[in-house]
């Protein structure tokens, strides 16, 4: 089998499949004091656009679009990795419908707007806890300029 989790990839047989797996899972556990964990327990404010059982908004605090707020899931998940092995059928619903239903609090859904999740040192993720940009209010450029 191979298994990839991340920037980790690795070949193993069957039998050292599970402790192999745990060996990265325990590399790679959630912090605990991250900058969004501490916003969840209420010990940093934040500027709330919506909150359900499942998920948060809230503005950036340096927004780089008219309309940049960040949707989170309210579960301990690194990464999208991390949250697509490990979230329940239920958190990943409300995650996604959070997404839908913020553009239209924002008023940008008619008008069109942009979703991204950074993903990983490479992909730029500044903090780990899972968790999407919602940009828009105005006319966006490209995505990735090369």
């Amino acid at each position: 089998y191979e298994i990839t989790y991340g920037d980790w990839s690795s070949d193993v047989c069957s039998s050292d499949l599970s402790q192999e797996f745990k060996r990265k899972k325990i590399e790679r556990m959630y912090d605990q004091n991250n900058i969004f964990a501490k916003i969840l327990r209420g010990e940093i404010p934040c500027d709330k656009i919506y909150e359900d059982k499942y998920t948060l908004a809230f503005k950036d605090i340096n927004p780089q679009a008219k309309v940049h707020v960040l949707v989170i899931p309210k579960g301990a998940y690194v990464d999208m990795n991390d949250f697509s092995a490990n979230a329940k059928s239920e958190e990943i619903e409300g995650l996604i419908r959070a997404l839908g239903k913020v553009a239209g609090i924002l008023g940008v859904s008619a008008s069109g707007y942009r979703y991204l999740g950074n993903n990983g040192r490479d992909g730029g993720q500044e903090v780990p806890h899972l968790h999407f940009h919602i940009f828009g209010g105005e006319k966006l450029g490209r995505m990735i300029h090369k």
